[in-house]
């Protein structure tokens, strides 16, 4: 026990900024109707692009043997980049609707 108290006072700021960055990313997206989910899909895009960057800053910052931080960062690239490349996806297949077809 002792052992996760003192993890958790070594990277309590970084704690703080996940549980809220978990809070309000879940209330943002309560609050849109899932009709408006398709066409907000580029502000998304917009936003985890603005996402990877901060986390490639965070591993580039973060202090030698600092895991905690390089495994947040990664992690971040990756769902950042997976939501952009399907935002991209779906804003294709939106697209698509809208084209005559010959």
């Amino acid at each position: 026990m002792n052992e996760v108290l003192d993890f958790l006072q070594q990277h309590i700021e970084m704690v703080y900024i996940v549980i809220l960055s978990v809070f309000l990313g879940i209330e943002v997206i309560s609050r849109v109707p899932s009709v408006l989910h398709t066409p907000l899909m580029s502000g998304a895009n917009a936003i985890h692009g603005v996402v990877i960057i901060g986390a490639i800053i965070v591993m580039g910052e973060a202090e030698p043997g600092n895991y905690v931080a390089l495994i947040l960062g990664f992690l971040a690239v990756i769902l950042g980049t997976l939501n952009v490349v399907g935002g991209f996806v779906v804003t294709d297949r939106m697209l698509e609707m809208f084209k005559k077809k010959k």
